[in-house]
Formats: C-alpha cells, structure tokens, sequence
C-alpha cells in the first residue's frame, strides 16, 4: 500500500518560515544561486538557527504520539535548491524536528505541489508564493522573518490567533467599510446580526484545529483566539457565524480599532494571521504574525 497523508493536518512551510536563513538569503537575492548553494553546502553541519514558525512546527508534531496514529505533518515546501535541502532536513534534525517530506524547486515556484500534498496550510516569506496558494484554496499566509519569535511560556499548548473579516469570514463586510465608511459597516452587519457570514481562506484551519483540540494528545492541548477591529454591535455577526459553523474559539477580542500588538504581547500566540498590513506591523513586534493577502484590502 502507498503511503498517504489522508486524515492528517498538513502543513507546508518554506525553508525561510521555517528557519533564520536571512543571511543566507541576501547571497541569493544578489542574484548568485551559485554562490548561496556553494553557501549552504559549507555550513551542511551547522543547524540553521529557529525561525519565525519553528514554535508552531515543534508543537504541531508534539501532537503525534508513538504508537498512535500520525495527527500532523509538517513538510518543506521552498524554492531551495535540493543541496540547501539537505542541510534544512540536517537542522530539523537537529533542532527535533521528525519533518519527512519536502519539495525543493530550486527559484521555481512551489505553490502547485500543495494540492498533491494535502496541504492545509502554507507559510512562506515570498508573496508571490502565498498570494497563488491563496488562489488555489489553501489557507496560506506571507511570513516575517524579523517578527518576534513565540513565546515559551505554554509548551503544552499551541496558540493560534485569527482576525476575523477576509481571514476566518469573508470580505462582505469589509467591502462596505472600505467602500461607505465606519456608520455603514455597523449598519450592515446590525441588520444581518442573524445571517453567517462567508467562509474565508482560513476556515478550514480553523476547523482543523478544533478537530486537534476536540481530542488533545498527550499533555498537547490548542487555544485559539479571534482578534477582530470590531467592536459592538458588529461583534454579534462574528459571533453567530461561529455558532454556525459548529466552531468554537476560547477567546475573542473586539477591539474596535485599537492597535493588536499589545494585546496579542498578552495572548502569547505560536502565531497570529492578518489580512492588514498595519496590524501585522503591530503585531510582528510581539508574535509571530503572517499577512493573509486575501480580500479587498489586498488587490
């Protein structure tokens, strides 16, 4: 029988989300992939230092248990070349990381090798990359390799936080925002307090990670937050939406505009996703934070 990733929560990282490859990166992006492989394959021995998404990595697989079924898969997804690969899957090693699989496309785009590998979510620093997943289905989010790294204060808990418009909920309200102002959202989302919202991109991750969290493994347990610039009375619609969707999040932030750096500082997230680019500013100083290029605030 062939292997197969079926039932598992997949999730893709680039070598760059992944790891601190920055200082090889500036070799590559003076335009040498010669120079950057020659780069790598000197330092073959030397475990790349943790990046922005290793705390999300490690505690993902802390999720499989010997003996049980596999829950989580974490796979490289990168534009790497395969001899840079190699010394990506000698620093997981070494760092503990059990990653397996990868994909190296050496300056290709990786993005098309997501559906065949089932992925449920990809984190890379290349926009390009994020913005063709996205595309495609798969929840996907752009990467900050200078974000601060997480917190290590909840090692048995892995911490995810979510806005809510164009990332967890469509960009319908949203729209009405950026088209007619603050007075018209409220409007809008008041009289359709009992309507759903749409699905956005990371619903499905969402839902995957109440699937993890329904039936915790070990001393592993999830926490999820929504951190939303709603506020009252808009903040009934996302609520509903939720219950509709049978999806429960432990904490919820209606902030109405207040800048999220300081209370996500206090949440402590393995990672955080926004559609803004201004939130994600805010937040990158305090957690790790990936820019969701999807609604209309991104085309």
């Amino acid at each position: 029988m062939p292997a197969t990733l079926d039932g598992q929560l997949v999730v893709a990282l680039s070598s760059r989300a992944l790891f601190d490859f920055e200082e090889e990166n500036q070799v590559f992006e003076a335009g040498d992939d010669h120079a950057y492989m020659a780069l790598q394959q000197q330092r073959l021995d030397e475990p790349a230092k943790p990046g922005v998404a290793f705390s999300l990595a490690r505690k993902l697989l802390a999720f499989n248990q010997p003996g049980e079924a596999q829950r989580v898969e974490v796979v490289m997804l990168s534009r790497n070349d395969p001899v840079s690969g190699m010394r990506v899957f000698r620093s997981a090693k070494a760092l503990g990381l059990d990653i397996q699989r990868g994909v190296f496309t050496r300056g290709q785009s990786p993005w098309r090798y997501l559906k065949p590998l089932q992925a449920q979510l990809f984190l890379s620093a290349n926009e390009e990359d994020v913005r063709s997943a996205l595309a495609a289905g798969v929840p996907a989010a752009r990467v900050f390799p200078q974000s601060a790294h997480a917190s290590a204060a909840h090692p048995h808990e892995l911490r995810i936080a979510f806005d809510g418009d164009a990332v967890l909920f469509s960009d319908e309200a949203e729209q009405v925002f950026q088209r007619e102002g603050l007075a018209a959202f409220q409007q809008h989302e008041v009289s359709r307090a009992q309507q759903p919202l749409g699905a956005g991109p990371f619903k499905p991750m969402l839902q995957a990670l109440q699937r993890l969290q329904q039936a915790p493994a070990g001393a592993m347990r999830v926490r999820t937050a929504l951190v939303t610039a709603r506020s009252a009375p808009a903040h009934e619609r996302a609520l509903r939406t939720l219950m509709d969707w049978q999806v429960e999040v432990d904490e919820a932030m209606f902030l109405g505009g207040l800048a999220k750096g300081e209370f996500l500082r206090e949440f402590e997230p393995d990672f955080f996703f926004d559609d803004q680019a201004g939130h994600i500013e805010s937040a990158s100083a305090h957690v790790p934070a990936g820019h969701v290029a999807a609604g209309v605030t991104n085309r």
